[in-house]
């Protein structure tokens, strides 16, 4: 059975819910999911990707340090690692 196309609608008044503290993450998430979000942002990163935007990855994160909710402030560090091993503090 196809999956009937995504709806960006009812895509975000489904998000508009959350937004608004009417709907619970979780059932959010489900409607999302059900809704096809999935499928209109594979679909949209096709387009950047074949606009000159960078390939869309198929790889998926293993592991994510967690969030605070809040955005970081630190600038990632292009320093390379201490080799010099951890020493405990006596």
């Amino acid at each position: 059975m196809d999956r009937p196309p995504p709806d960006p609608t009812k895509l975000l008044e489904a998000w508009m819910e959350w937004e608004r503290g009417e709907t619970p993450p979780g059932r959010v998430m489900s409607n999302l999911k059900t809704g096809g979000l999935r499928d209109l942002l594979e679909d949209l990163a096709r387009e950047a990707a074949s606009a000159g935007g960078a390939a869309p990855s198929e790889e998926v994160p293993t592991a994510a340090a967690p969030s605070t909710g809040a955005p970081s402030t630190e600038a990632p560090s292009t320093e390379a690692p201490s080799t010099e091993a951890w020493k405990p503090v006596v």
